[in-house]
């Protein structure tokens, strides 16, 4: 049940939190080059957070003022039963939250999506960087493009709004801005171009060489049509515009070129419990400790978070401009879903 009690997250910086992502699983289908390394160990079950646990969680941060809820991975949908915890969570719209999401690369979008619409879910992101079948294959090394194409009929079909997230890579998908908007635009699907972020290791790629600032790629819509900006806020950091030849909309988000920290709402949680209150920052706090050793008293949880907002940092050190990959943090992306 709510606790009417309990006052909302305020972090030090006088940001109420009131978006929570949650990684569900580490686990993943893909390994795109700037989330995960291609050899990936993954973590034995029992260090995950069952999704009893995942539920327990996500109800005391909705109970502390959370209004919105993603749902990230690795891949959110290759979790077992992953929809049980989706139809808990669909109990609290409109009892707390009143935003259920995810998201997901896609890949299994055909096999639950009607069911991720039955649970109250409206809208997915699905991560897709490139339209070409080989460079696809190349930036997620196992993906599928027609089967993610596949995946968006369904949640379409499914009655759910898709916005595409592309991360801009020079040298990569820089020929591909103009046509990936232009394809958006076709199917009514906004899309959002985020700066790769110097997170985990890099292998074989080198940030600094796929760096492109999303100003970069506003320049090069601008060619092409007029761009008016426009004050949508969906929760999270992205800035929009609005296409005025088609009407439609495409987001920046830019950690790096144009922070967006001074309006953060946001903490991330991984699948392990533990909670991360800056993706550019390495301080955490472990939830899941007091999860486990407090099955049927919320109380313990409830003050680690509350201790663990009040440290909350009032930024990130991402910065490229000493040709360096300042502030990198150790983690993967996939560690904290993004």
């Amino acid at each position: 049940m709510p606790c009417s009690s309990c006052a909302p997250l305020i972090d030090p910086f006088a940001r109420p939190i009131t978006y929570l992502r949650v990684s569900v699983t580490d686990r993943c289908d893909f390994r795109c080059v700037y989330c995960m390394a291609e050899e990936m160990t993954f973590l034995p079950r029992k260090d995950l957070l069952t999704l009893e646990e995942l539920t327990r969680l996500c109800n005391a941060f909705t109970d502390l003022g959370v209004r919105k809820l993603r749902i990230t991975g690795g891949e959110p949908l290759v979790r077992r039963d992953v929809m049980a915890f989706f139809r808990n969570m669909g109990e609290r719209l409109g009892n707390g939250l009143d935003e259920l999401t995810l998201t997901t690369n896609g890949s299994q979008l055909r096999r639950y999506a009607r069911e991720l619409a039955a649970c109250g879910v409206k809208r997915v992101n699905v991560s897709i960087d490139t339209l070409d079948e080989r460079k696809f294959l190349d930036v997620t090394r196992r993906g599928r493009l027609a089967q993610v194409l596949d995946g968006i009929d369904a949640a379409q079909e499914a009655g759910l709004a898709v916005k595409i997230n592309a991360v801009a890579l020079k040298g990569f998908n820089d020929d591909e801005i103009v046509s990936m908007a232009e394809w958006c635009a076709a199917r009514g699907m906004d899309l959002t171009f985020i700066e790769v972020m110097p997170m985990g290791d890099l292998g074989n790629e080198d940030r600094l060489d796929q760096y492109m600032p999303v100003s970069d790629v506003r320049a090069r819509l601008a060619q092409r049509w007029r761009l008016t900006d426009i004050p949508l806020r969906t929760g999270g950091p992205a800035r929009y515009v609005r296409v005025e030849e088609t009407g439609a909309r495409i987001g920046f988000i830019t950690p790096l070129t144009h922070n967006f920290c001074e309006g953060c709402n946001r903490v991330r949680v991984t699948c392990t419990g533990t909670l991360y209150m800056c993706l550019g920052q390495d301080d955490a706090a472990d939830l899941r400790a007091p999860l486990r050793a407090h099955p049927d008293d919320d109380a313990p949880l409830i003050d680690e978070i509350r201790r663990a907002i009040a440290r909350k940092p009032k930024g990130h050190d991402f910065d490229y401009s000493r040709r360096e990959d300042w502030g990198q943090v150790a983690r993967h992306m996939s560690v904290t879903g993004g």
